[in-house]
């Protein structure tokens, strides 16, 4: 099953290498100028994947199975 990252990893040398040539290619950009747009385009996909929607541990409660009861309350007297 394909995820949000793998997609993401697919797409880093997509805009790297068709965003380049798709500059030089449809405008009159020259190759000087469309490297840095394409390098530009994917730090901000690896920008979006790590700061906007990061990897994040799921908490899962802890549940108590047991039937002993908890430790009484400290006495702050």
């Amino acid at each position: 099953m394909t995820g949000y990252y793998d997609i993401v990893l697919g797409l880093i040398p997509l805009a790297l290498l068709g965003g380049t040539g798709a500059l030089t290619t449809l405008t009159t950009l020259q190759l000087e100028a469309a490297v840095p747009i394409a390098a530009l385009t994917a730090a901000l996909l690896i920008g979006h994947a790590m700061f906007v929607r990061g990897p994040v541990d799921t908490i899962t409660a802890k549940t108590d199975t047991t039937n002993t009861p908890s430790a009484p309350a400290p006495n702050a007297d």
